[in-house]
């Protein structure tokens, strides 16, 4: 059994700002425009492939005039994309080009990196891979498909001592610890080409994080169904004594959720029964979206949400 990334789900600010940079900068499919289920004044967006298909969706909380989050102990420090390895050269004359924050090309764990951060200040990072150019990418204008993300490489997470987060890595999702570089150890799950690297930063002393814009609030991990979800929850909370969440039902998978032991809040996600179960494929994002219980608000949610527009505009 081994549970590689499901999705990343990220706090951002102004959301025409947060949908922009995602679809028309990163090229992106808007897979889902949905809200908060817990607070539905506020979207919910949903980013990924053509499909969206496990793996590569990042979704997004945009609340309007939220503070910037303080980046600290228990947090994902930085959410990783796979490009080609030969892309990475026009992604850097890309966001020159855009005006997208971004460091030098770096090397880690033997893998050429290339650190950038979205909008809100939310870190981000490409990793070429080699080999992996066949693989199937959304096109768009301007963004070639030899040159598209290609889903998740992984995330690195900040914590104080990650020796117990890394046994729920091992112990529970199928990952090996593979490398350690400095501070920084990784762990894989050597069959999956996606989503399948976790890094754990180790870092004593810092300040705790502040969650806020540019945060991530939560990462999730892939289960086929709901059987092995709940055999994942149970070794949790019986092997490790870690408690979960009830099952709740997201519409589009679900979901079981608890808290790592070095703080940050980790999910396991049904790859069940997919986005496009209330829309079709080939519409994918273009209506919003409501669980059947808020339904009868349609229209009060509807004039709580800011406009968006994401049609029939040019990419930038």
């Amino acid at each position: 059994m081994s549970n590689p990334l499901h999705h990343i789900t990220a706090i951002s600010g102004n959301a025409q700002r947060t949908y922009d940079f995602y679809t028309r900068t990163l090229g992106q499919r808007f897979v889902k425009k949905t809200v908060n289920f817990d607070d539905p004044g506020t979207y919910h967006f949903y980013f990924g492939d053509e499909t969206g298909r496990p793996g590569t969706i990042m979704t997004h909380f945009p609340f309007e005039g939220v503070g910037p989050g303080r980046l600290g102990i228990g947090e994902t420090e930085e959410s990783m994309y796979r490009v080609p390895k030969a892309a990475l050269g026009f992604w850097m004359h890309r966001f020159i080009e855009k005006g997208v924050p971004h460091g030098a090309m770096e090397t880690r764990f033997g893998e050429t990196v290339l650190p950038f951060r979205d909008p809100d200040g939310m870190r981000l990072a490409l990793v070429g891979i080699d080999g992996i150019e066949a693989e199937p990418a959304r096109a768009t204008e301007d963004i070639p498909a030899d040159v598209a993300l290609r889903g998740f490489h992984g995330v690195s997470l900040l914590i104080e001592d990650g020796e117990a987060t890394a046994r729920v890595l091992t112990a529970v999702f199928g990952f090996e610890r593979i490398a350690t570089e400095g501070t920084t150890t990784r762990y894989a799950i050597r069959s999956e080409k996606i989503g399948g690297i976790v890094d754990i930063h180790a870092a004593g002393g810092f300040l705790p994080a502040r969650q806020g814009a540019g945060s991530v609030h939560h990462i999730a991990f892939r289960a086929k169904d709901d059987a092995e979800q709940a055999a994942l929850a149970e070794r949790l909370r019986s092997e490790l004594r870690i408690p979960t969440t009830e099952q709740k039902d997201r519409d589009y998978f679900r979901s079981v959720y608890f808290r790592s032991p070095g703080g940050v809040i980790f999910e396991i996600a049904t790859d069940e029964p997919g986005f496009a179960v209330d829309e079709p494929a080939e519409s994918l994002g273009e209506a919003l979206k409501l669980p059947a219980n808020l339904e009868p608000y349609r229209e009060k949610i509807e004039g709580l949400l800011p406009p968006l527009a994401t049609d029939n505009r040019p990419l930038a």
